[in-house]
């Protein structure tokens, strides 16, 4: 096993750890292994890609033929973007467009961190494709790997001092938090190698760098529309009465990822930690990184996210170990209250004088599908009208900085290439989210992207049927227990657990502070509507005013539930 450069040994460190930290700040061979006339990396670059930004993937729905000719599997990789904020520029939108179209599988696909990812890159075009990306402005570096991943924030486009300034403390967070290593670009666009006597170090990193991925939110106060408590920090801009920046509250702690039949392994929400003021907050989350940095295990990959630290030690351990690198005194963290959850879907002013318009994409996929023309409907009124792009959390798209004149030719665009106003969207369909799973996902083990669409359909047809067609209940797929779609703080989640077969999660909440639980297991997509068919007919008699389908659910218990779903179904 090997040592670190100041001695440290890496005897009991998982293998990721060894690989990490031997591979000259993230390079490894993945420089050598590009010039080789070879369809996929190595097992050690595969790992280290994940940091540039890459995934190494193959089409799973071609394994079965590949096997029964005796071929390799079809290798492909996966790019995303880092995009902060998720805000995009006309000529960025554009350019993922055309990468899309030449070397991609010809879609674009909005994230629920709001990044984009291209599928179906061939190793020989992966290069090619990354410059274009960085000539567009943005970077894949930070994309996926053991780093700070893509800083989220609320999308919506209001055009007020608030907003300004937490857009200026995100991109100070962004500059902080960024690996400072060379390699990406001596790499990917062929940056000159510079020798020097001074070793090259990464002052927040190091060499082993995290010991797992790191999630970072920033939330206006009252719209918790970026999943707060989904993260390993969590930051909320709290206002002052006339509307300006009063400071930031903190939490810490939350992570969707789990395994199946580990209960080791388990979801979280993030818990409060602190209240810091406007200027401290890149300090502030910089040692909170830093913290989990030195005391994340390293050892087993799936007790390595900061949730596990702080149940390992406790948060009182975490925000005193905080502290102790701070030359501020933390504040304690203040109340939060929310509204109801808004997607910043439909038309709204901005208040300077322009327009934006929240446009639904099912599941974040912009493509050209049937009479859903997504794809050339989007990049013709891009490259007509210029408007600032947005990405939301819910993987939808907001097109801002439109002029009040331009709204019609908006429509038309829309109406023209089988756009929908989010007006006709049932409820159903317009709050639910899926994560792209087969064929792409090598750690999916059911479907999600493609399954949700019939399932999604028949729920809302079930709902409208019961009346309750205008109820905001949220749907959640994932094919797999790590919960990239945030399964569990949905009204009703559905978790993969085999093909076809999927636990049905309920008692969360709309609004996302509460996570849910395990209703029925290994339940068959086929079964779902009427699995749930008694419960939204007990919920329409039953609910409270105002009550929601998932705090109905969590008030009135799962057995009361399970007493509803059998007695109608045995009838």
């Amino acid at each position: 096993m090997s040592n670190l450069s100041d001695g440290t040994s890496l005897e009991g460190f998982s293998r990721n750890e060894s690989i990490k930290a031997t591979s000259n700040h993230l390079r490894g061979l993945i420089k050598e292994e590009l010039l080789e006339d070879t369809p996929a990396f190595g097992d050690d670059s595969e790992q280290l890609l994940k940091f540039h930004g890459i995934y190494q993937q193959d089409d799973r729905d071609r394994r079965k033929e590949a096997r029964a000719r005796g071929l390799d599997k079809h290798h492909q990789l996966m790019i995303r973007t880092r995009i902060p904020g998720g805000l995009v520029s006309p000529d960025a939108y554009i350019a993922h467009d055309d990468i899309s179209r030449r070397w991609a599988n010809g879609t674009l696909r909005v994230t629920t961190r709001q990044d984009f990812q291209l599928h179906g890159v061939l190793k020989g075009d992966i290069k090619k494709s990354i410059r274009a990306i960085n000539d567009a402005l943005l970077t894949t570096l930070g994309g996926c790997g053991d780093v700070e991943r893509n800083i989220m924030c609320c999308p919506e486009p209001l055009a007020d001092d608030l907003h300004a300034e937490v857009q200026r403390a995100i991109s100070a967070m962004v500059a902080e938090l960024t690996p400072r290593t060379a390699a990406y670009h001596e790499i990917w666009l062929d940056g000159e190698v510079v020798k020097s006597s001074e070793p090259e170090t990464e002052p927040l990193y190091k060499e082993q760098y995290l010991p797992r991925k790191f999630k970072t939110t920033v939330a206006i106060e009252g719209d918790n529309c970026v999943d707060v408590y989904a993260h390993d920090l969590a930051i909320v801009a709290m206002k002052r009465p006339d509307g300006s920046l009063r400071g930031f509250n903190a939490l810490v702690g939350g992570g969707l990822g789990r395994t199946h039949n580990k209960p080791e392994t388990f979801v979280a929400v993030a818990v409060p930690l602190a209240f810091v003021e406007p200027e401290q907050i890149v300090d502030l989350a910089r040692e909170v990184v830093g913290v989990q940095r030195d005391y994340g295990d390293r050892a087993n990959r799936r007790h390595a996210r900061l949730k596990y630290t702080i149940a390992d030690r406790g948060i009182q351990w975490f925000r005193d170990e905080v502290q102790k690198r701070l030359d501020f005194t933390l504040q304690a963290p203040e109340p939060l209250a929310w509204k109801p959850v808004d997607d910043h879907l439909g038309w709204h002013e901005q208040g300077d004088g322009k327009l934006y318009v929240g446009i639904y994409i099912e599941n974040g996929r912009i493509a050209d599908v049937g009479d859903v023309r997504s794809r050339t409907g989007l990049r013709r009124i891009v490259e007509e009208l210029r408007p600032q792009i947005r990405l939301t959390a819910q993987q939808n798209v907001i097109l801002a900085d439109i002029d009040p004149a331009q709204r019609p030719r908006v429509e038309a665009l829309m109406a023209e290439h089988g756009i929908s106003p989010v007006e006709s969207i049932p409820h159903a369909i317009r709050y639910a989210m899926a994560c792209p799973a087969i064929p792409t996902c090598g750690l999916a083990v059911a479907e999600a992207e493609r399954a949700l669409p019939g399932l999604i359909r028949k729920l809302a047809a079930l709902l409208d049927e019961l009346g309750l067609g205008d109820e905001r209940i949220s749907f959640r797929m994932s094919g797999c227990p790590n919960g990239c779609s945030r399964p569990y703080l949905g009204d009703v989640g559905f978790v993969g657990t085999t093909l076809g077969k999927y636990d049905v999660m309920l008692g969360g909440d709309f609004d996302g502070t509460r996570l849910n639980r395990v209703f029925a297991p290994n339940v068959p997509i086929t079964e779902i509507p009427s699995l749930l068919r008694p419960l939204f007919e007990s919920f329409r008699s039953d609910r409270r005013p105002n009550e929601g389908f998932g705090n109905w659910s969590d008030r009135v218990g799962f057995e009361a539930l399970r007493d509803a779903s059998m007695s109608e179904r045995s009838a």
